[in-house]
This record gives structure tokens, C-alpha cells and sequence, in this order.
């Protein structure tokens, strides 16, 4: 036999229904992209750029509009300048290797080589003077066989 309720009652469950949970807030879409351009940073050396502007921007946003995210725009941001810093230092690592590298080769000098040559030359025909390599305070380097004429 089923139950009923007494007349002029209603029905109340044995149980009360919990309220559900409210809806998660949204992550904020520039906060990811702050953090995976922070973290590319270190690979490719200049999203560290879109980086910072992101993660300035997402935490802009996240305080008006409250969304999630802040973290990872936090990160985003440290990553950015971290990668922005070591971006530059190799730049400049680079940049003073090279010029290195080229202060030696310009103290070589070019002199010109006025031996005889092997080649015998028509009385009148114009010699011209054929260069020399000479590293800076050191005897010269054999030269390159000339062609013949």
C-alpha cells in the first residue's frame, strides 16, 4: 500500500536538496597566453614580448572583471622578463664575439708582393704587383700559385 499525506498536508521529501555549486568563473584567455608565450620565451627568444604585454594586460582585466587566471598571468610575466633578460644577454654575448672575432682579422695587412715570378714576362709587358697576406708583426703567408698566362 503506498503512503499518503493526510489531508490538508503536503508531501515534504525525507531529505533537503543541497544547493548546487556555483559556476566557476571563467579563466581569463590573455593569462594563458601570457604564460605560454612567457614559457616559449626561453625556446624561441622573442615571445617574451607578447608576453609581458599579455600578462599586463590579463591582470588588468582579472581585477575588473574578476575572472581566474591571475597566477598565470603572474607567471607569464616573470617568465617574460626572465626570457627578455637572457634574449638580450645572449644578443650582446653574441655581438661582442663578433666583434671580437673582427678586430682579429683587420689587424691582418695586405702587402704587396714584388718577388720575381717564376713566369717569364715579354720585355715592356706591365707587371702588376700581386698581394701578400701578412699577419700583424709576423712573416708573410706562402702565397696562392698564380695562375699561368
Amino acid at each position: 500500500m503506498a503512503y499518503s499525506p493526510p489531508p490538508g498536508q503536503q508531501y515534504q521529501p525525507a531529505y533537503q536538496q543541497y544547493q548546487p555549486y556555483p559556476p566557476a568563473r571563467p579563466t581569463n584567455g590573455l593569462a594563458v597566453a601570457a604564460l605560454v608565450c612567457g614559457i616559449a620565451a626561453f625556446v624561441t627568444g622573442i615571445t617574451f614580448i607578447p608576453a609581458i604585454i599579455c600578462g599586463h594586460l590579463a591582470r588588468r582585466e582579472i581585477r575588473r572583471t574578476g575572472e581566474q587566471g591571475d597566477g598565470m598571468a603572474i607567471a607569464g610575466l616573470v617568465c617574460g622578463y626572465v626570457g627578455g633578460i637572457l634574449s638580450i644577454a645572449i644578443i650582446l654575448v653574441v655581438g661582442l664575439l663578433a666583434a671580437r672575432a673582427a678586430s682579429t682579422v683587420t689587424n691582418v695587412q695586405l702587402l704587396p708582393d714584388f718577388s720575381t715570378s717564376a713566369v717569364p714576362v715579354a720585355p715592356g709587358t706591365p707587371v702588376l704587383p700581386t698581394l701578400a697576406i701578412v699577419p700583424a708583426g709576423g712573416a708573410p703567408l706562402p702565397a696562392a700559385a698564380s695562375p699561368s698566362h
